[in-house]
C-alpha cells in the first residue's frame, strides 16, 4: 500500500515515541509490533479523529510494519482523508497511485482531497482516469467534480458532467442537482441555473443558496432576494449559508433590499461569524456606516470574535464616520491577535485613519507594511493630498516610483486631485503628460474630472470648459459639477449656466447643483434669479440636502443638524456658541453673509449662519472635552466660507486643533490658520488676523511652494554649478528656511522624504544651534 517506507518510518523511532501519541487504551502497557491493542479497530478511532500531520506519520508508519493492516484498503481510504486534511496530498496521492485495488471510493476521496484543496484541475485529471480503470462515477462523483468545474469555472467539463448525470438518470439527484445550479451559476450562465432549479423535483435550502450566490456573483442583487423572497413563500428559511450567498453583490442597493437582508439576518436562530460579516459588509457598501458600526459593537457584545475579514469591513465605517477611538480599539485588537501581515486589512487599517485626518498614524502603519501594492501607496498620496499637502504626494509618487512600482490610472487620479487641492497647477499638469506619454494611460473620465477641477480651482474656469468640449468622452456628472463649483467661486455666470443646463438634464433631482447655480446668481446680486431657481426646485418637490455633522465622543457617534436643538445639552451648546460669538466678534470677525445666500435681511443670514451644523458639533466637543484633546468632525457637504472662516477663530480662541473634513477635503485648523492655506476661499482669513500675527502667517510653510521646489529638482535642475546652487538658496529663502538647512534639504530631496513636517524640524533645530556650530541633523535624518 506504501511506498518510501523508510522515509515515513523514520517518525518511528521507539515504540514509547508511539505511546505518547495514542489514545490512553495503549498506554496501558508497552506497544509492541503484536501487541493486542495495536488492529483495525484502534487505527480506526485514531484516523477517525483526524490527527495532526505529525502523529498521523507516526500511526502511518507503524502500519507500514504490520503486513494486515498495510494491505488494508478501508485504512487506506481513511489515511488518504486524513492526510488531505492535513493539507499533504502529495502522500493521499502517494497512497492512492500504489493502491492495488482501487474501487469507485478511491477515486471519489481522491477527488474530494484535491477540491477541498482547490487544486482543481487535479481533480478532474483523476475523473478522466476513472475509464481507464473501468470505474464508473457515481452519485458522490459527480457533486465533487461538478464542485471542481465550479470552482475553475469550466463550463466545458461541467457540460459533459451534466450530459453524463443524465445518461444514467442521475440529473434528478438532490446533491447532483445543487451542484449543476452552483456551476452553471459560477460560469455565469444563469438561465441554464434557473432551469436547472425549477426542474429539480426537490430541493433544499443549499439548492436556493446556489441560485442565490449566482444571481449575486453576477452583481444581479435584486434577482439575488428575489429568490430569498422565493424560499419564504415556501417555508424555507434563510440561513448562514444564504447570507454568505449574497456577500458579493450587497453595493448600491435599495433601502428595502437592506432592510430585507437586515430582516434575514436578524431571524437566524444561529449567527455566525459569516452572517455578522456579510450584514456589516451591506452597512459599509451601502453608505450606512452608522449601522456598521452600531452591528459590531452588537457583535463584540455577543462574545463572537471577529476575524481578519470583519476588521476589513468595518474600518471604512470608522473612517467614514471619523470614528477614531473604535478604530483605535480595532488597532489594538489586531496587533493583539497578530492579525498582521495582512495587505487587504492594513490597507483598510492605512485608509480608516487618513479617513479620520490621522496622517501621522497613517504614515505610521504604512511605514510598518512589510510589503505594499499600488493601492497602500495610492492611499497614502491620497491621504496627504486632501489634506492639502500636494508636496508630500508628490514626493511620496516619487518615491514609489524608484521603488519600481508602476502608478496605475488610479494612482494618477489620487495624484492630480492631490495637485488640485493644493493649487499645484503647473505640477497637475506635468503628472498628467506623464501618464499620459510616458505610461501610455489612457485618460478615463476620472482623469478629466480631475483636470477640470485642477483647472477650475486654479480660476482658469474658460480654459476648463474648452477641455470639457475637446474631451473624447462624454462628459459626466463629476466633470460638469466641478466646473459649476469653479463658476460659484469665481462667479462665471455664462459658463456656470452651461454646466448648470447640462446637469439638469443629467440628473434633475439632485438639489446640489440648483443650490450652486442659486448660490452664483445670489453672489451677482441677481435675486429674481435666484427666485426662479428655488421655485422650480418647489415645483419639481426637489429639497436641498441637508448639512449634517458627526462628532465621536467617547466611542459613540453624534449627529448634528442646521438649528439643531434635539441634543439633550443644547442648552449648555448653544450659551457656549453665543460665548464663542462674542470672543470672535471681538477677534474682528463679520459673518460671510453671501454664504447664506437668501435675498434677506444681513441680520437673519447671521442668524442662519450662526447655527450650522459643524458650529454645534464643534462646540458640544469643546464641552465634553478637555485642551489639548483634537476635535474632529465630519459633514457631509462642503464647508462655507463663513464657518471656515469661524472654526480659524475656535481653534484660535479655546487652543484647541480642530479637523473637519467635509465633502471635498480635510481643514486641519490650528492656532487661527487652516491646512488649506485658504486656496479655495479666496483669501478670507486675512481680514479677521490680527496684525500682531501676520510674521507667523507670513512664515507658514506653503505647500505649494514645496511642491514646487521638489518639482524643481526632481526635474533634474539641481547640480554644483553656481548658478544652479543660487536659485536652490533663492527657492530655500523663499520658503523661509536658513541657509544651514542645504546639507539636510539635499539629503530629503535624494531620498523622496521631503514633507512639510521635515522643513519645519530643519529650522527649528537650526535656531537652537549656535551661529558658529555646525548644524544638527534633523530628526528625521536621525531616523534614516
Amino acid at each position: 500500500m506504501l511506498t518510501n517506507f523508510s522515509r515515513l518510518c523514520r517518525h518511528l523511532s521507539t515504540a514509547n515515541a508511539v505511546e505518547g501519541q495514542f489514545s490512553p487504551p495503549l498506554k496501558a502497557g508497552k506497544l509492541t509490533q503484536h501487541h493486542v491493542l495495536f488492529n483495525e479497530e484502534m487505527c480506526n478511532q485514531i484516523l477517525d479523529k483526524y490527527p495532526d500531520a505529525k502523529t498521523l506519520k507516526i500511526l502511518h508508519s507503524k502500519i507500514c510494519t504490520d503486513q494486515n493492516l498495510n494491505s488494508n484498503p478501508s485504512l487506506a481510504i481513511k489515511l488518504m482523508r486524513a492526510y488531505a486534511a492535513c493539507g499533504e496530498l502529495a502522500i493521499a496521492r502517494n497512497i492512492f497511485d500504489e493502491s492495488p485495488d482501487k474501487n469507485v471510493i478511491f477515486f471519489n476521496v481522491m477527488i474530494r482531497s484535491y477540491v477541498n484543496n482547490h487544486q482543481y484541475q487535479e481533480s478532474l485529471s483523476v475523473y478522466r482516469a476513472m475509464s481507464s480503470y473501468g470505474i464508473s462515477p457515481d452519485h458522490y462523483t459527480y457533486p465533487c467534480i461538478l464542485k471542481a468545474c465550479s470552482g475553475s469555472e469550466n463550463l466545458h467539463v461541467g457540460l459533459q458532467i451534466h450530459a453524463a448525470a443524465v445518461k444514467v438518470g442521475l440529473d434528478f439527484n438532490l446533491f447532483i442537482g445543487n451542484g449543476l445550479v452552483a456551476m452553471y451559476g459560477k460560469c455565469g450562465y444563469l438561465v441554464e441555473a434557473r432551469r436547472v432549479l425549477d426542474e429539480m423535483p426537490n430541493k433544499d435550502v443549499v439548492s436556493w443558496n446556489s441560485m442565490v450566490a449566482g444571481y449575486a456573483q453576477s452583481g444581479q442583487f435584486d434577482d439575488a432576494l428575489k429568490v430569498c423572497r422565493e424560499m419564504e413563500l415556501l417555508k424555507l428559511k434563510p440561513d448562514a449559508g444564504t447570507m454568505a450567498s449574497l456577500l458579493p453583490a450587497v453595493a448600491d442597493t435599495s433601502q428595502e433590499n437592506v432592510a430585507f437582508v437586515r430582516e434575514i439576518f436578524m431571524k437566524l436562530a444561529k449567527k455566525s461569524l459569516v452572517s455578522w460579516n456579510v450584514m456589516i459588509a451591506v452597512y459599509v457598501n451601502n453608505s450606512m456606516p452608522a449601522e456598521a458600526v452600531n452591528l459590531y459593537s452588537k457583535m463584540e457584545a455577543s462574545k463572537m470574535e471577529p476575524d481578519a475579514v470583519t476588521i476589513a469591513s468595518i474600518l471604512p465605517a470608522c473612517g467614514d464616520l471619523s470614528a477614531l477611538s473604535v478604530g483605535r480599539q480595532i488597532h489594538k485588537f489586531v496587533e493583539k491577535k497578530s492579525l498582521r501581515p495582512n495587505l487587504s486589512l492594513e490597507n483598510a487599517l492605512l485608509d480608516m485613519y487618513a479617513k479620520c485626518g490621522c496622517l501621522r498614524e497613517a504614515r505610521e502603519v504604512f511605514d510598518s507594511m512589510q510589503s505594499r501594492d499600488v493601492v497602500s501607496w495610492t492611499s497614502m498620496i491620497s491621504a496627504y493630498g486632501v489634506s492639502g499637502q500636494g508636496g508630500d504626494s508628490a514626493a511620496l509618487f516619487c518615491k514609489m516610483r524608484d521603488e519600481g512600482l508602476v502608478p496605475d490610472s488610479i494612482a494618477f487620479v489620487a495624484l492630480i486631485s492631490a495637485c488640485s487641492h493644493a493649487g499645484l497647477l503647473e505640477e497637475g499638469r506635468h503628472y498628467y503628460r506623464m501618464m499620459t506619454e510616458e505610461y501610455k494611460i489612457v485618460p478615463r473620465i476620472e482623469h478629466y474630472s480631475c483636470m477640470v477641477d485642477l483647472l477650475g480651482r486654479a480660476g482658469r474656469v474658460d480654459e476648463a470648459f474648452t477641455l470639457i468640449k475637446e474631451m473624447p468622452l462624454e462628459p459626466n456628472e463629476r466633470v460638469w459639477g466641478a466646473l459649476l463649483g469653479a463658476c460659484q467661486v469665481y462667479s462665471n455666470v455664462t459658463v456656470g449656466l452651461v454646466a448648470a443646463d447640462h446637469l439638469f438634464h443629467m440628473v434633475p433631482e439632485q438639489a446640489g447643483y440648483y443650490v450652486l447655480l442659486s448660490n452664483i446668481y445670489a453672489k451677482a446680486g441677481k435675486w429674481k434669479e435666484v427666485t426662479s431657481v428655488r421655485l422650480t426646485m418647489k415645483k419639481k418637490g426637489i429639497k436641498k440636502t441637508p448639512g449634517v455633522s458627526n462628532v465621536e465622543l467617547k466611542g459613540q457617534v453624534y449627529t448634528f443638524l442646521v438649528g439643531d436643538r434635539s441634543h439633550p445639552q443644547s442648552k449648555e451648546i448653544y450659551k457656549e456658541l453665543d460665548l464663542l460669538a462674542g470672543k470672535m466678534k471681538e477677534a474682528g470677525y463679520v459673518p460671510e453673509t453671501d454664504s447664506a445666500l437668501h435675498d434677506v435681511e444681513e441680520e437673519d443670514k447671521e442668524s442662519h449662519l450662526a447655527v450650522h451644523s459643524e458650529k454645534l458639533a464643534i462646540v458640544f466637543a469643546l464641552i465634553n472635552t478637555k485642551p489639548p484633546t483634537p476635535i474632529r468632525v465630519t459633514k457631509n457637504l462642503r464647508i462655507c466660507v463663513d464657518c471656515h472662516v469661524a472654526v480659524k477663530l475656535i481653534s484660535k480662541i479655546t487652543a484647541r486643533q480642530i479637523i473637519v473634513r467635509d465633502a471635498n477635503r480635510f481643514h486641519h485648523f490650528r492656532d487661527g490658520f487652516c491646512s488649506c492655506h485658504d486656496y479655495w476661499f479666496a483669501g478670507v482669513l486675512p481680514s479677521v488676523i490680527d496684525s500682531s500675527d501676520w510674521a507667523k502667517y507670513d512664515s507658514l510653510i506653503n505647500d505649494k511652494q514645496i511642491a514646487r521646489f521638489v518639482f524643481f529638482y526632481e526635474e533634474k535642475v539641481w547640480s554644483n554649478d553656481d548658478t544652479t546652487a543660487s536659485l536652490i538658496l533663492q527657492q530655500q529663502l523663499e520658503l523661509g528656511f536658513c541657509q544651514r538647512c542645504q546639507p539636510c534639504l539635499q539629503t530629503h530631496l535624494n531620498l523622496k522624504l521631503l514633507s512639510s513636517r521635515v522643513l519645519q524640524d530643519h529650522c527649528t533645530e537650526h535656531t537652537n544651534s549656535q551661529a558658529n556650530e555646525a548644524p544638527p541633523p534633523c530628526l528625521s535624518c536621525l531616523s534614516l
